[in-house]
């Protein structure tokens, strides 16, 4: 029985991978429908700069959902794909009835909180395993997922 998938990396590791890939999958599908939300709901005098925000980012979240589940297709799996595997597999949970800014924001800092996490973890198992287009695509999402998380901090201030 052949041990490497299609593009070379042992079959083991990308199940592992993969496998995290989804539970990050999961979480960014939280993320997401929570930003919508945030948009959707927003008031007070923060509403015009946050109504803004909570698109551009839910847009962003959209696509790195749209990678992830094509990165874990590509290493040889399926992504989960239904909204009860999410639900089940995230450590994000849904937000309901928030329309204040400072709790909204709080509340996307800790969802990024978490994605962080997950992305670090990922990250340290991808590069164990070789899988540089995982390790690629998870440090520029660091990066990025970095740079909100300081500037909404930055707003809570």
């Amino acid at each position: 029985m052949e041990k490497r998938n299609k593009i070379g990396l042992q079959k083991e590791d990308s199940r592992q991978v993969a496998d995290r890939l989804n539970e990050l999958l999961a979480n960014y599908h939280l993320y997401y429908q929570n930003l919508r939300g945030f948009h959707w709901n927003i008031k007070g005098v923060h509403f015009f700069q946050l109504h803004n925000k909570f698109e551009a980012l839910y847009n962003v979240a959209l696509t790195k959902i749209d990678v992830i589940a094509e990165r874990i297709l590509t290493i040889g799996h399926q992504p989960l794909h239904t909204f009860s595997a999410y639900i089940q597999a995230s450590k994000i949970k849904e937000e309901t009835n928030l329309t204040d800014g400072r709790e909204t924001v709080a509340a996307t800092v800790a969802g990024l909180n978490t994605l962080l996490d997950l992305e670090r973890d990922i990250l340290r198992l991808a590069a164990e395993s070789g899988a540089e287009g995982t390790v690629g695509l998870l440090s520029e999402d660091i990066n990025e997922n970095e740079k909100t998380r300081w500037m909404l901090h930055a707003f809570l201030s």
